[in-house]
């Protein structure tokens, strides 16, 4: 039993389904304390009928007296009706209140609409209206429903940010949606909750919940195209995204590089992690992902590059002035 308390608070890693940080979410933790509660009462009901019964074991009655239809009016209300009322109770509440208030958004109650696409392994994120595209990291403006628009490129896989909402399945062909509405600033982690493949333990995201003044700054930023290199190294390090392997498979607008087989690079200095939240986005390990990606994440369909030393600084310089 002590593990039913300590698995909910874990997640899938450092998520917290027990610190709702939502309307929607807050009505799923109330459930589960509800159900926890009674779960413990009725264990502890349980052992004290056991109790009960073997402190009175030697104690007889006679067929058909008043102990004996006393034990049976008690078999009846707590181990059949109760247990019918309580769990009917439960389903309503579950299947109805909270299923209705945790559901996918009507279009016209939301303000703001995130498409967010699954691929193995990484997450695109679209912001429908406008050109931003990123990867890995939603930003979401404080107290507003955001209709999330959830696809997937290849496999089934499951989008699930524990402290904000339930999860929903990506399914190829088919679109499905959840709002997401965060009451507080923050930063939430989520999971790929469907099993998808060799890296799916590797498929994570942040929701950045932001104060509507620097989300709508942030929004603007990421509809801009890539910023001209300011140094002869940026450049040069331009130079070295376009000729190699990495244009083949990556976009950053305002170059060449249009590519969409990998996430949109445009403004990649600008996100905290790289490779679906696997690593943070420092210059040494965003040099090491480069070299050899199948150190931290075997499976990715990533290709590690041979670079000599030189270029890869360039590079690294390059990647870094995206902002």
């Amino acid at each position: 039993m002590p593990v039913a308390l300590v698995l909910p608070l874990t997640g899938c890693g450092r998520e917290n389904v027990l610190d709702p940080a939502s309307p929607q979410q807050h009505k799923i933790s109330t459930l589960f304390w509800v159900m926890m509660g009674v779960a413990w009462f009725g264990v502890a009901l349980i052992v004290f009928l056991l109790a009960l019964g073997w402190l009175r074991r030697k104690r007889t009655t006679l067929p058909g007296g008043k102990g004996e239809r006393t034990a049976t009016a008690l078999l009846v209300a707590l181990g059949i009706a109760a247990p019918i009322v309580t769990l009917s109770a439960l389903f309503v509440w579950s299947d109805i209140f909270v299923l209705k208030a945790t559901s996918a958004p009507a279009p016209s109650s939301t303000r703001l609409t995130v498409v967010v696409i699954g691929h193995q392994w990484w997450w695109e994120v679209r912001y429908p209206g406008t050109s931003a595209v990123t990867a890995n990291e939603i930003h979401i403006p404080v107290h507003t429903r955001v209709n999330v628009v959830g696809r997937s490129a290849d496999v089934i896989h499951s989008f699930w940010v524990p402290e904000l909402n339930r999860k929903i399945d990506l399914i190829p062909g088919r679109t499905n949606r959840i709002v997401l509405d965060a009451d507080r600033a923050g930063r939430f982690r989520g999971q790929c909750s469907e099993f998808c493949g060799l890296q799916h333990a590797h498929m994570a995201l942040y929701v950045v919940a932001q104060p509507p003044a620097a989300f709508r700054a942030w929004l603007a930023n990421m509809g801009k195209g890539a910023r001209t290199p300011a140094t002869p190294l940026e450049r040069s390090g331009r130079a070295v995204f376009l000729n190699q392997a990495c244009s083949g498979c990556h976009q950053i607008r305002g170059t060449p590089a249009h590519a969409r087989v990998g996430p949109d690079l445009t403004h990649l200095a600008t996100r905290q992690t790289i490779a679906a939240a696997t690593l943070p986005n420092r210059k040494g390990y965003l040099g090491g992902w480069i070299l050899d990606p199948q150190h931290a994440k075997p499976g990715a369909r990533m290709p590690g590059l041979t670079l000599s030393g030189s270029q890869l600084q360039a590079l690294l310089a390059y990647l870094e002035s995206l902002k």
